[in-house]
């Protein structure tokens, strides 16, 4: 690994150390159904995105509010002094990659047969709070 290349995956390490985040990987879930519920949790404060999340009928906000029950505990374990409430923590991010697709035949009329894609994906989630944006911005 030449030097350059070194310094930056260094340099992204150090980054990846003060962000708070949660990965779920492989999840059985279409990423455009995963998608729907991430668009609608996405720059919203922590109580207000769980609460949409219970409150969801669809089942991709069971495994998202999972997620950011996780990426909440990791904040904490992060910022042992502070508080959730005072931090006014939000959801900076939400991505939505799609994952390997299990492939299978379905049996068809005249010999014939159908291909099913089951799709999966990986969601990342990260926090953060607005009064460490304001601090780091001024």
């Amino acid at each position: 690994m030449g030097a350059r290349k070194r310094n930056m995956a260094n340099q992204i390490k150090e980054e990846k150390k003060s962000v708070s985040f949660a990965k779920l990987n492989d999840c059985p879930t279409s990423p455009r159904k995963m998608r729907l519920i991430a668009d609608m949790v996405r720059g919203v404060e922590v109580n207000k995105a769980l609460s949409l999340l219970r409150f969801c009928p669809k089942e991709a906000s069971v495994r998202v509010e999972k997620l950011l029950l996780s990426a909440i505990a990791n904040w904490q374990q992060k910022n042992e002094g502070s508080r959730i409430e005072e931090a006014n923590l939000y959801v900076k991010e939400i991505s939505v990659d799609s994952g390997r697709q299990l492939k299978r035949l379905r049996p068809a009329p005249q010999g014939r047969g159908y291909r099913i894609r089951k799709r999966s994906n990986h969601v990342t989630v990260v926090v953060d709070s607005k009064s460490q944006t304001n601090e780091k911005s001024e």
